[in-house]
C-alpha cells in the first residue's frame, strides 16, 4: 500500500480498526440472527454470546429491559471535526484536501473519498460512474437529508455520533440509502443500528413511541425496513402486559394524583404507586399520527386481550386530545377534511360489541362532529345504532346537535327523534324477550331506566322549545315517542310546554289546545299545579282541570285523615273486603263526577274547612289564585253549595266562598300572588 494511503489510514482510525478486529471475535453478518443477552452493562454489548464490541466504539445507556430513561448509543470515539461555511456548505477540517463533494438537498459536503467508500457500497458505484473527471456527487431523494447524511458521513470518519430515539431511523434509512451492509466492511453501521434498535428501542415503552413518530417522514424507507411494524408490535405488545407487572413510566393526568388519593383515603404511598390502572398506555399513544394510531389500535384489538371498555376510554382520549371544543363554519377546508377523516376512523376503530365500551355522551361528541364536518352515511349509521342502545345515559347538552342546513332549526331534532324510535324499538323487543321467560313483569331497574329517558326528552324539549323555527308537529311528536310510564311526574313536561307557549305566541287555540293534550295534569306536583293555576297562557280548560284535580286531591287527603281518626276512636278496624268496596265506590262516584265537571258536596265542604284552616294559621304562606282562576273556583264552589247544604250538621258551618277572605287577608294573599307569577322555565 502506499505510503500516502497509510498516513490515510492513521489520520482516519484505521488503526483503531485493525485493533478491533484483533482483539474480537468476527461479529455475526447482517444476515444472520441477532439476539441480546437479557443483561446490559453500561460499556459493552454482547451479542449472541460471541462477540464483543469496545467501548470506544459502541456505549448504550438506559436502566433495565424497558428503561426509565432515554436510550442512546454512541459510535467512533474521533472528536468531531465537522465545520460550516455558511449554511449550505459543510466540511472536515483535516490537513488533507478533500477530493469529493456531495451534494444532498442545499447543502453541499466536501469530503475524502477514502473513508467514505470504505464503508459505503453505492458510493462506491457513484464516483466510479463519474469518472475521474468530475468530484461532484448529486444523491437524489436522500432520505433524512442533510443531517442524516452528515451521521453515516462521521462514521465513516469514525467521529463520535450518538444516535437515539429521535435520530436512529434516520440514520438507519441514510445508511440503507448508501448499502453500508457488512459485505463492504465488518461492523458497519446498517448491523450496529439494528443491534441497537433490536436490543434497545424496541423494549423500551416510550422510545417505541417516538420512534413510531418519527417514520412518518421517512416513508417508504421506514416501511420498507418495517421498522414501522416492529414499532407498532412493541408498542402493541405493552400494552397487553399484565399492569402489575409495569416498570417503566407512563403518563396517566385523567384521574386524581396518586398523592392526593393518599391522602384523602389513608393508603400507603408505596402500596398506591404500584396499583397501575388497565388504561395506563392510552395517553402515550395519543401524540401518535392518526394513521400510526390506527394501525396501533388494530394491532392492539387483534391481539383478544384488550376489555372493550379500555379501548374505548382510549378512543375518547385522543378524541379529547384532538377535536376542538367547538366548531364554526369558518374553520379551512383543509381543517374539515381533516377532523372528518379523524372521526370516521375513530367510528371504525369502536369496540365490537355496540353495548359496551364507549359511553354514550362521547358517542354523541362523536355523533356532533359527524354532522359538522359531513361524515359519510355509513359511519353516522354506525353511531346512531350505538346511541340507540344507551341513549338513558345521555345529557341534555349531549343531545343538543346542531342543524345543518337545509333544516332551518337550531338543532337536529329529526335525528334525536330517529334516535328515540330506534331506542323505544330496541326496549320493546327486550321486554317482549323476557317476558316470554318471566311473565308480563318490569323488573325496577327497567322501570328507572324508562324514567331516566322520560326527564331525559322532557329536559331536551324543554331546550328546544326556545327555538321559534320549532314546529308544534315536531315537538308534540317527540313528545310522544315516549311511553306515559316514563312519565310518572310530569313537571318537565309542563315546563317544556310553557316554555314552548311563551316562545310561540301566534299559535291559534286549537294549537295551545292541542299542546297541552300531551299533558295529564293529575301527575302535576303541588308546585306545577299552583304555577299552571296562576298561567295565563294556558287554555281556560286546562286551567278548570287543575283546579279541579287539586281540590280532589285535597279532599281526598282531608278525608283520609277523617278516617284514621274515626277508626282510632271506635277501637275498629276496617276488613280488607270493606276497603276495596269503599274504594271501588270512591272510584266510581269521582269519574262520574270528573265528566260532569262538578265536585261532590263533602269534598267541597271539606275542601273549603280544609282552607279555612290554613288561612288561620299561616295567613302570609298561603297564596291567592290570580282572578281569572279564583273567579272560576268561585263557579265552581256554587255549582257545589246546593248539595253541601243538605248534608249531615257537619256542613252547618260558614257557606262562604274559600277564595272570600277578610281584607286584611287579600292583601296578604295578593302581594303574595304577584311575587308567585313567573314561568318556571
Amino acid at each position: 500500500m502506499a505510503t500516502s494511503h497509510r498516513q490515510m489510514l492513521r489520520r482516519f482510525g484505521w488503526k483503531h480498526r485493525r485493533r478491533l478486529d484483533h482483539n474480537t471475535e468476527r461479529a455475526p453478518k447482517s444476515n444472520q440472527n441477532v439476539s441480546t443477552s437479557s443483561s446490559m452493562t453500561e460499556g459493552s454489548l454482547e451479542i449472541n454470546g460471541t462477540a464483543r464490541i469496545s467501548r470506544w466504539c459502541l456505549v448504550l445507556k438506559g436502566r433495565g429491559n424497558f428503561g426509565l430513561k432515554m436510550k442512546f448509543m454512541k459510535l467512533g470515539s474521533k472528536p468531531d471535526a465537522f465545520q460550516a461555511d455558511g449554511k449550505s456548505v459543510r466540511y472536515v477540517a483535516s490537513e488533507l484536501e478533500t477530493d469529493v463533494t456531495i451534494n444532498v438537498g442545499e447543502v453541499k459536503f466536501n469530503l475524502h473519498k477514502f473513508p467514505l467508500l470504505s464503508k459505503s457500497n453505492r458510493l462506491q458505484k457513484l464516483v466510479s460512474k463519474a469518472g475521474e473527471n468530475s468530484d461532484e456527487i448529486d444523491m437524489v431523494g436522500f432520505p433524512g437529508g442533510p443531517k442524516a447524511f452528515e451521521i453515516c458521513a462521521k462514521f465513516c470518519y469514525g467521529m463520535i455520533v450518538t444516535l437515539n430515539a429521535y435520530n436512529v431511523v434516520a440514520a438507519r434509512c441514510a445508511a440503507e440509502y448508501l448499502e453500508m451492509i457488512e459485505d463492504v466492511d465488518r461492523g458497519n453501521l446498517i448491523f450496529k443500528i439494528e443491534v441497537f434498535l433490536n436490543s434497545s428501542i424496541f423494549r423500551s415503552w416510550k422510545d417505541s413511541i417516538i420512534v413510531l413518530q418519527t417514520t412518518k417522514s421517512l416513508l417508504p424507507w421506514s416501511e420498507d425496513l418495517k421498522i414501522v411494524g416492529r414499532c407498532i408490535d412493541s408498542i402493541a405488545s405493552k400494552t397487553s402486559v399484565d399492569p402489575a407487572s409495569i416498570t417503566w413510566s407512563y403518563t396517566y393526568n385523567r384521574k386524581l394524583s396518586v398523592p392526593d388519593k393518599i391522602v384523602e383515603e389513608g393508603i400507603n404511598f408505596s402500596e398506591k404507586i404500584e396499583s397501575v390502572p388497565k388504561d395506563w398506555w392510552v395517553e402515550d399513544i395519543c401524540e401518535l399520527d392518526i394513521d400510526l394510531y390506527k394501525r396501533v389500535m388494530i394491532t392492539v384489538k387483534s391481539k383478544g386481550r384488550m376489555d372493550g371498555k379500555v379501548i374505548g376510554e382510549a378512543l375518547k382520549t385522543y378524541a379529547v386530545r384532538w377535536l376542538p371544543d367547538s366548531f364554526d363554519d369558518s374553520v379551512s377546508d383543509a381543517l374539515t377534511c381533516r377532523y372528518k377523516y379523524l372521526v370516521e376512523t375513530l367510528i371504525c376503530l369502536l369496540p365490537p360489541d355496540k353495548g359496551v365500551g364507549c359511553s354514550c355522551s362521547f358517542l354523541l361528541k362523536l355523533l356532533k362532529f359527524s354532522v359538522l364536518v359531513g361524515v359519510n352515511d355509513s359511519p353516522r349509521e354506525d353511531l346512531v345504532k350505538r346511541i340507540s342502545l344507551k341513549l338513558h345515559e345521555a345529557s341534555v347538552k349531549d343531545l343538543l346537535v346542531p342543524a345543518r342546513p337545509p333544516q332551518n332549526t337550531l338543532y337536529d331534532v329529526e335525528l334525536i327523534q330517529c334516535i328515540v324510535n330506534r331506542y323505544m324499538m330496541h326496549e320493546k323487543y327486550n321486554q317482549d324477550e323476557k317476558n316470554k321467560v318471566n311473565g308480563d313483569f318490569i323488573l325496577g331497574h327497567e322501570h328507572v331506566t324508562l324514567m331516566n329517558l322520560g326527564k331525559l326528552i322532557d329536559e331536551y324539549l324543554a331546550e328546544i322549545a326556545h327555538d321559534t323555527n320549532l314546529t308544534i308537529s315536531s315537538f308534540i311528536d317527540l313528545s310522544q315517542s315516549i311511553p306515559d310510564s316514563a312519565r310518572p311526574i310530569q313537571d318537565g313536561l309542563y315546563k317544556a310546554i310553557d316554555i314552548y307557549l311563551k316562545e310561540h305566541l301566534s299559535l291559534t287555540k286549537a294549537e295551545k289546545k292541542k299542546i297541552c293534550g300531551l299533558m295529564d295534569v293529575k301527575k302535576l306536583t303541588m308546585d306545577a299545579s299552583m304555577h299552571a293555576a296562576q298561567n295565563e297562557r294556558l287554555p281556560l280548560r286546562v286551567v278548570v282541570q287543575v283546579l279541579f284535580f287539586e281540590q280532589v286531591r285535597a279532599a281526598s287527603g282531608v278525608q283520609a285523615l277523617n278516617n284514621n281518626a274515626r277508626d282510632t276512636s271506635n277501637s275498629t278496624t276496617n276488613t280488607d273486603e270493606e276497603w276495596e268496596k269503599t274504594a271501588a265506590d270512591d272510584n266510581k262516584s269521582l269519574k262520574k263526577q270528573m265528566s260532569r265537571m262538578k265536585i261532590k258536596d263533602e269534598d267541597f265542604r271539606k275542601n273549603r274547612k280544609l282552607l279555612k284552616k290554613n288561612s288561620k294559621s299561616t295567613k302570609s304562606g298561603v297564596q291567592l289564585l290570580p282572578s281569572r282562576s279564583r273567579r272560576i273556583f268561585d263557579r265552581l264552589w256554587v255549582v257545589g253549595r246546593g248539595h253541601v247544604e243538605n248534608r249531615s250538621s257537619e256542613t252547618s258551618g260558614s257557606s262562604q266562598s274559600p277564595t272570600s277572605l277578610a281584607p286584611g287577608d287579600t292583601k296578604s294573599f295578593g302581594s303574595s300572588s304577584r311575587q308567585r307569577r313567573h314561568s318556571i322555565s
